[in-house]
């Protein structure tokens, strides 16, 4: 009786020690076993489950590839809070990056997206990275940027000019334009929709009249370059604007 309980205590001490030098994981999907793979546990510190990235629907045209939709994110790529600010005087003294619903109106940004100020566009969170471009953020999906004035220019090129870009880039229809929408063709996919903007003194207007796009690029101290398109026109047009203005944006792949 001796001897039989010293063999039953090796062999529950030999299964113990094997399964401590390897374990099993085994990988399941509806019911079938998609993987196995030995491990020892003792090599791992954690497991970790992560949903893979959602594939961001865009559009090439000609040598560029566009965000289909216009960018709908509260953090800069590394994760950063970028604040929404709904106050019209909070608004209008910002020197940070911000974003905001047009009419702080959840329901309008799940169809035309956030608005941001272009200091959100440029990366710029707080006081040091004002003043050093090195300390800066990045607004857009790893993959992404936010465009420069020369990206639009090369857009607008490809399509035949700024005078029948508009046009071409407008989502067909009045669901979200008002009429007359004019020469709205889409021809490019561009699928361009009119979320209005934020004025710098913190007050909306102009939804489904236009849409306006931030570039990276700056003109002055004060205002950066903005690109619209109007439901009345068939041309696309640039302008530089205050850095506070509240625009759509619109990423192009890296």
């Amino acid at each position: 009786m001796k001897k039989q309980y010293i063999l039953l205590t090796l062999l529950v001490l030999t299964i113990t020690t094997l399964q401590a030098q390897n374990d099993s994981i085994y990988f399941w999907k509806s019911g079938a076993l998609l993987e196995k793979r030995s491990i020892k546990t003792a090599d791992l510190d954690s497991i970790t489950f992560k949903q893979p990235t959602p594939a961001i629907a865009s559009v090439t045209i000609c040598t560029q590839t566009w965000m289909l939709k216009n960018l709908d994110v509260t953090t800069y790529s590394d994760g950063t809070p970028i604040p929404q600010v709904t106050n019209q005087t909070a608004w209008q003294n910002l020197t940070t990056g911000a974003w905001c619903y047009y009419e702080n109106d959840p329901a309008k940004g799940a169809i035309y997206g956030k608005l941001y100020n272009w200091y959100a566009a440029a990366g710029i969170y707080d006081a040091a990275s004002a003043a050093n471009p090195a300390l800066r953020k990045k607004l857009a999906p790893t993959g992404w940027h936010v465009p420069t004035d020369a990206d639009w220019t090369t857009l607008y090129i490809c399509v035949g000019g700024e005078s029948v870009a508009g046009g071409k880039m407008k989502e067909t229809g009045t669901a979200h334009w008002q009429s007359p929408n004019t020469d709205a063709t889409n021809s490019t996919g561009f699928t361009g929709l009119p979320g209005g903007f934020r004025n710098n003194n913190g007050t909306f207007v102009n939804i489904r009249k236009v849409g306006e796009w931030w570039s990276s690029s700056e003109f002055s101290t004060a205002d950066a370059w903005y690109h619209y398109i109007w439901n009345q026109f068939t041309d696309a047009s640039h302008d530089y604007g205050n850095k506070t203005k509240g625009s759509s944006v619109r990423c192009l792949r890296d």
